[in-house]
């Protein structure tokens, strides 16, 4: 098995998650990383053996480096992302893709004119329950499906926004709750859902005063299929309780995972707190397996370290899908698709008004965030 020399591009909290994860893969060499203030690569790369430098070209002349992940605050993934992908290089970009459309599509214009493989990180599509849902859908066990719904309610403290200057801000992390921590799962949502018609939602600061950004949303949603959609996110609830995405179908069965359950994961800082299990299931002739599924399912879990092994995965098919000349399971667009849902949310607020899909980038604006609501 050829390695594939992999670096890091941000050398923050979510740096070094990738950086360690890179380093356990055995299809990966990580030879390198770029930190985006001067002198920041270097002390970054001494903890782990391996040079760090300044620049993306640095990292290039100087390793070989093939791919990289992309850890950089969001506002700041497209400038990465485009400078990679013109250097040739492979692109695992964390969530979200980016902040705007914009910025969103300049990435997937530099990724397909060089060529090169480009995946956004959503490693919930790995938790085994998640994919349970995911292929009961496609094996017609519920029929069509007819409603899906988000909940996210969890809690960040003002010394969580405190931890690092750009949290909290347009300008630093473009966006709240909606950007950070809803972006997995309304891309659960759309994975089940299929392509949206049209969007009505409102978003507001309820509980974090000294915040510019959306700390609770909601939105009804329309899919293309005549399905109908309902989203709840919120980062106003102490303690944080639970994340999850159902599925109701035309034949009156019904799937759902729990993703998040006692406490919201913060990567570099906490674990997972709760294992990922369905949390509903009531396929015909399958009602009374929801008890084993969610035994086995926590059974994995405690098997393996949870903190990394579903980002492991994903990397694992990214580095995969470079050897074998494949796209891998999770794609650039379906990123871009996470960005439309939640740009459309923050453009229904503005507006006031249902939102069609599909959205273009706006020019020289912030696509309905700010003051502007």
């Amino acid at each position: 098995m050829r390695k594939i020399k992999t670096g890091v591009v941000g050398c923050g909290k979510v740096g070094h998650f990738h950086a360690q994860c890179f380093q356990k893969l055995k299809n990966s060499e990580f030879v390198g990383a770029v930190g985006t203030r001067p002198g920041r690569g270097a002390a970054f790369g001494s903890e782990y053996g391996v040079p760090g430098f300044d620049t993306l070209k640095e990292l290039v002349e100087q390793t070989g480096v093939e791919a990289v992940s992309i850890c950089t605050p969001h506002p700041n993934h497209a400038q990465y992302a485009v400078e990679a992908a013109e250097l040739g290089l492979h692109i695992a970009v964390e969530k979200p893709l980016a902040s705007s459309l914009a910025d969103s599509d300049a990435i997937i214009r530099a990724a397909n004119k060089a060529g090169i493989t480009g995946t956004t990180i959503c490693q919930r599509r790995f938790y085994r329950p998640a994919m349970r849902v995911k292929q009961a859908i496609d094996d017609g066990k519920i029929g069509r499906p007819i409603l899906g719904t988000v909940n996210m309610l969890g809690w960040r403290s003002m010394e969580y926004y405190r931890s690092d200057p750009w949290r909290g801000t347009w300008a630093g992390e473009g966006g709240g709750v909606l950007v950070n921590q809803a972006p997995h799962q309304l891309d659960l949502l759309l994975w089940y859902m299929g392509e949206i018609e049209e969007v009505f939602g409102v978003w507001d600061t309820l509980n974090h005063p000294e915040l510019e950004v959306d700390d609770t949303a909601i939105a009804v949603i329309r899919f293309k299929s005549g399905a109908l959609g309902n989203i709840v996110v919120s980062n106003s609830q102490n303690p944080a309780l639970f994340g999850n995405v159902r599925v109701h179908g035309s034949n009156g069965a019904s799937v759902g995972v729990q993703t998040d359950g006692g406490a919201m994961f913060i990567a570099g800082v906490s674990g997972i707190a709760e294992p990922p299990v369905n949390d509903l299931w009531t396929v015909p002739g399958e009602e009374d397996l929801l008890p084993r599924f969610k035994q086995e399912d926590s059974d994995f879990f405690n098997s393996v370290d949870s903190t990394d092994y579903f980002h492991r995965e994903q990397l694992n098919d990214f580095l995969q899908a470079i050897e074998q000349r494949r796209s891998p399971l999770i794609t650039l667009e379906d990123g871009r698709r996470t960005v439309e849902l939640f740009t459309a949310i923050y453009r229904s607020t503005r507006d006031r008004a249902i939102i069609r899909f599909p959205l273009t980038a706006e020019p020289q604006g912030f696509d309905g965030r700010g003051d502007g609501r």
